[in-house]
């Protein structure tokens, strides 16, 4: 069966996936765009006592109480500093919101299949748990991680807690 060059693009095309580009010091990670809601300013949240130290409190978010996991504490980066460019992305999982603090978005990228390489198992910050896959794009490395394993783990149960 012969496909027209246009058929055989769209084809190809529907298999391309977008992803939102952060940064968390100085590594690069993309997260599905379809997962993303929003994309916010930091401010200042609302501590939840006896909560562990990757989960900064909650905010109110037009009359949702959002939990805010920071991604550099919880994948223990070194440095860990609020500043202009720091933002959250807000994320929606299996019917829950949660914000991710990150230190920065850089873009949208559009990965085909051939571009994104199985994880490796060692040598990156990030349990390859949560980990899709690695992206290159020309000189470019992005570190794919599947939010939706990441915000499902066990320790991610007391996110909803902490939202109640």
């Amino acid at each position: 069966m012969n496909q027209t060059p246009e058929a055989a693009m769209a084809a190809a095309e529907a298999h391309n996936r977008e992803f939102l580009v952060f940064s968390l010091g100085d590594e690069e990670y993309a997260v599905d765009i379809l997962k993303v809601q929003e994309i916010r300013g930091y401010e200042n949240v609302t501590r939840i006592a006896n909560a562990p130290d990757f989960i900064k409190g909650v905010t109110n978010l037009r009359g949702v109480i959002v939990p805010i996991v920071d991604l550099r504490i919880k994948f223990h980066l070194d440095k860990v500093e609020y500043g202009g460019q720091t933002v959250v992305i807000v994320v929606n999982v299996e019917d829950r919101v949660v914000g991710i603090v990150v230190d920065g978005v850089s873009d949208v990228m559009t990965l085909s299949p051939d571009q994104i390489k199985p994880a490796p198992e060692f040598g990156v910050t990030l349990s390859s748990d949560f980990l899709s896959g690695l992206g290159s794009l020309e000189d470019r490395m992005l570190v794919i991680v599947d939010i939706d394993k990441l915000l499902t783990s066990d320790e991610m149960a007391l996110v909803e807690r902490v939202a109640e």
